[in-house]
């Protein structure tokens, strides 16, 4: 079998999203299905920054369960932008593309 690069290759789970999960290891492509899964099926998406769920929309809530994930995420991208979620509160909202840095900041380096 050959070894996955990039995307698809694993990487080791921080606690919070492996509890979540349920996983230790995950591609990334993996990680972000599966918690694109539990927000479509919580219906924790709005159209509004800070919404109430409404099960549609640009915005992700976050609840009891993603709330520490989320919390994890200090972090700035190549373009130098900071995402710090470090002090967020359960029904406050990230936007889609905070997802990526979500999911990077969950993982081992």
């Amino acid at each position: 079998m050959s070894e996955e690069k990039g995307l698809k290759k694993p990487v080791k789970l921080k606690s919070d999203l492996a509890a979540m999960l349920s996983a230790t290891e995950l591609p990334r492509t993996e990680i972000t299905k599966k918690l694109w899964d539990y927000i479509k099926e919580n219906k924790l998406q709005t159209k509004t920054e800070n919404g109430a769920p409404e099960n549609a929309g640009k915005y992700i809530v976050a609840d009891a369960t993603l709330l520490p994930i989320f919390k994890n995420t200090k972090s700035t991208s190549k373009s130098g932008k900071l995402t710090d979620l470090t002090s967020m509160k359960e029904g406050e909202t990230i936007n889609m593309m905070q997802m990526a840095a979500v999911v990077g900041a969950n993982i081992e380096k």
